[in-house]
């Protein structure tokens, strides 16, 4: 009889269980945390539908990441995908395929502490990555241009040398740069030293613009840490320290506006534009979240408003990211837990490409 009875109640249990599970598919609003293996992720819950899944086979060889993973760049032409890491003796640079195969590491002395990575001349026949370098010893302190297999091209500041000058140029912890199809560079300027500046350099490298005052009126900053530059001719800057995104036009660098009630628990950390130009993403280092927030049409700022949510676990730490412009890929440097992630569009009747 306690057998019938187990088995009718396993019945039971087995076919709510299949019912929770569709209600999580259909609906996507369900906001419990969920471990999948040994991944540091947890769940995407949606405020309208899923737009992103963890891919659990990228990489191949999660085992090559021995450092702190602070930023990813992705080449869509070349599918190709490299990730920043900072530490003693570990390679500053892995370099794997956008399928998660691994081609290579660059075991540079010419880097110190790399802080934010990017790609430039992805569509060309010789693309170039840019790394910011925040180290306090001899090569610290500026940006350097490397080629694909990581040979030094190039150097932006004086190396060594914090400061705030501008010719020569100087920075202190830059953050990140982001480099314009035309060859014009957006610079965010620093992490936590004597700047608090977004500097817009030509082609040539000569000033064209700059914002470097601190403070939390408009167009001022305190920890500017992530910049990106839409196809409306607007500059997107994560704020950090002021827990805001500042928007300024490309072309004068008059400010447009701000984005602040999103981020009420954490700062922006990151931010980055989907293929589609429909969504920002945006990373939330402390909370360990990656939001989706609507992008505004050309002409309007407006309030900032979350679509979705990735709910990573706790202390991954999610630091800078990148996404595949081919695939809608994201991928994600995570500082906690001393790897990198991707993650693809979770597409229902419509396309983040």
């Amino acid at each position: 009889m306690f057998a019938k009875k187990r088995g009718h109640t396993c019945l039971i249990a087995s076919g709510m269980a299949t019912l929770f599970v569709l209600m999580i598919v259909l609906y996507g609003t369900i906001g419990t945390h969920l471990q999948l293996g040994s991944s540091s992720f947890r769940q995407d819950y949606q405020l309208d539908r899923p737009l992103y899944k963890l891919d659990l086979s990228w990489p191949r060889n999660p085992e090559l990441f021995t450092g702190e993973v602070f930023g990813v760049a992705v080449n869509q032409y070349a599918g190709v995908v490299y990730v920043a890491q900072r530490g003693d003796n570990v390679p500053k640079v892995l370099v794997f395929t956008t399928e998660g195969d691994f081609l290579m590491a660059w075991n540079t002395t010419t880097l110190e502490m790399p802080h934010g990575i990017f790609l430039a001349d992805a569509a060309s026949s010789n693309p170039t990555v840019w790394i910011t370098d925040v180290g306090n010893g001899p090569n610290g302190h500026c940006i350097k241009q490397y080629s694909p297999s990581g040979n030094l091209l190039q150097v932006l500041g004086t190396p060594g040398k914090a400061g705030t000058g501008m010719n020569p140029l100087q920075f202190d912890q830059p953050a990140e740069i982001f480099v314009h199809d035309s060859g014009e560079m957006y610079i965010v300027d620093g992490d936590g030293g004597l700047n608090n500046r977004l500097i817009k350099l030509s082609k040539d490298q000569e000033v064209l613009w700059l914002h470097g005052e601190k403070g939390q009126n408009p167009a001022q900053f305190y920890i500017p840490h992530s910049v990106t530059v839409d196809s409306a001719q607007r500059v997107w800057v994560a704020d950090r320290g002021n827990k805001r995104i500042q928007v300024f036009n490309s072309i004068t660098g008059d400010w447009l506006g701000t984005w602040g009630s999103c981020f009420t628990e954490d700062a922006p950390y990151s931010v980055r534009l989907t293929p589609d130009k429909k969504y920002f993403v945006v990373v939330q280092l402390n909370t360990n979240q990656i939001s989706l927030l609507d992008a505004p049409p050309v002409g309007l700022i407006g309030q900032c408003r979350v679509v979705s949510v990735i709910q990573l676990a706790d202390e991954v730490k999610p630091h800078l990211v990148d996404l595949d412009l081919k695939t809608g890929a994201l991928f994600v440097a995570e500082i906690g837990a001393q790897q990198a992630q991707k993650f693809t569009p979770f597409v229902l009747g419509a396309s983040l490409i």
